[in-house]
């Protein structure tokens, strides 16, 4: 903004141009001052309310500061088919228009001029003293104005159809996002100035007297810095829990194999005892079987008192039984051979593991 010309800012700003300078702003004052002029003279110019009039400064519509009234801007906007209307009077207030549905409004504090205008679908605060447009969303624009208000402002309503212009037409394609809001114009200045100053002697004594410990750095430095410490303590707890969790599971497999060993080698004596038992039972078994049947086979042959030949085949037929008998002997032997198959095969299995 250059000098106070907020007023030809504000109109440039809501007709997106620019279509007023200085000097045309200027002539529509000097206008407006003829006309008041004209009119206080009808009541005569010897009259104490004229020479009061003649006596304020040159105009009441312009200052040499580039300040312009409400009546200039006003005049200035009828070009365009423009009126403005007091937004909280109570004509305007009774219609209970919703202010998203306006187009703008133009606001005044003093001699500060700005304009809240929508363009596209999206409403923006266009106030010249900001380093750019600011972007006012719809649930916020009510509280917005309130905030204008309570503050003092004159806000006004600006009726009619604005000239077209390629700002409006690119935002009805598209929306856009501000993730910060516009500094103040002396904003950023006062702030690379208040950087270039040099510090006092104090400033620098107490520097040198204090050792460097972090505080010095700026906040959002610092945040940045407690950040990247935080998230690599996270990932050294991970590796650690990791290498604690890997361990144990080394730990607990070497346990389990140490009491597999240990627990194998008390096993082994009561079953091989236990095994040894069984075959000297079943060995037992089937000699008494064997002496039982040798004792039937001799009572057989005393009670048909044979010859020695006969007595002879009877000893061979022991040997090798006869059809009739041999069925059923063969059947016994049959069993006890199985038996005595399955006992050697436990005593070799005992034997060899008895050796390891």
């Amino acid at each position: 903004q250059e000098g106070s010309l907020c007023a030809q800012h504000c109109l440039n700003n809501l007709l997106q141009g620019e279509y007023f300078s200085p000097v045309e702003l200027s002539s529509i004052a000097q206008q407006l001052d003829e006309e008041e002029r004209m009119r206080m003279a009808e009541g005569g110019v010897s009259s104490e309310e004229y020479r009061t009039f003649l006596q304020q400064q040159p105009s009441v519509n312009m200052d040499d500061s580039g300040f312009f009234s409400i009546q200039v801007i006003s005049n200035a906007l009828k070009v365009w088919g423009l009126e403005l209307i007091l937004f909280n009077s109570p004509e305007y207030q009774s219609l209970g228009i919703d202010p998203i549905n306006e187009k703008s409004f133009i606001c005044n504090y003093k001699e500060h001029w700005f304009t809240v205008r929508k363009l596209g679908k999206q409403w923006f605060n266009l106030n010249s003293l900001l380093m750019g447009p600011e972007l006012i969303s719809d649930t916020y624009l009510a509280l917005f104005l309130a905030q204008l208000q309570q503050e003092g402002y004159s806000i006004f309503v600006v009726k009619g159809d604005l000239p077209d212009c390629e700002a409006d037409q690119l935002l009805q394609m598209i929306r856009v996002q501000q993730m910060q809001r516009p500094k103040l114009i002396g904003e950023e200045a006062a702030q690379s100035r208040d950087q270039r100053l040099p510090r006092g002697d104090v400033d620098q004594a107490i520097e040198v007297n204090q050792p460097f410990d972090g505080t010095g750095m700026l906040d959002e430095d610092e945040e940045n810095f407690q950040r990247a410490l935080a998230l690599s303590r996270q990932e050294i707890d991970m590796e650690d829990e990791e290498a604690d969790l890997r361990r144990a599971i080394q730990l607990s497999m070497q346990g389990s194999r140490q009491s597999e060993l240990s627990g194998s080698l008390p096993q082994n004596v009561p079953q091989s005892s236990h095994s040894s038992q069984t075959d000297s039972l079943s060995s037992e078994e089937l000699r008494r079987r064997r002496q039982a049947y040798f004792e039937k086979q001799q009572q057989q042959l005393q009670q048909q008192d044979q010859t020695p030949d006969v007595q002879d085949q009877a000893t061979l037929s022991s040997s090798t039984p006869e059809p009739g008998a041999g069925n059923d002997m063969s059947e016994e032997d049959m069993l006890q051979a199985a038996m005595n198959m399955s006992l050697e095969s436990v005593r070799k299995h005992l034997n060899s593991e008895e050796e390891k």
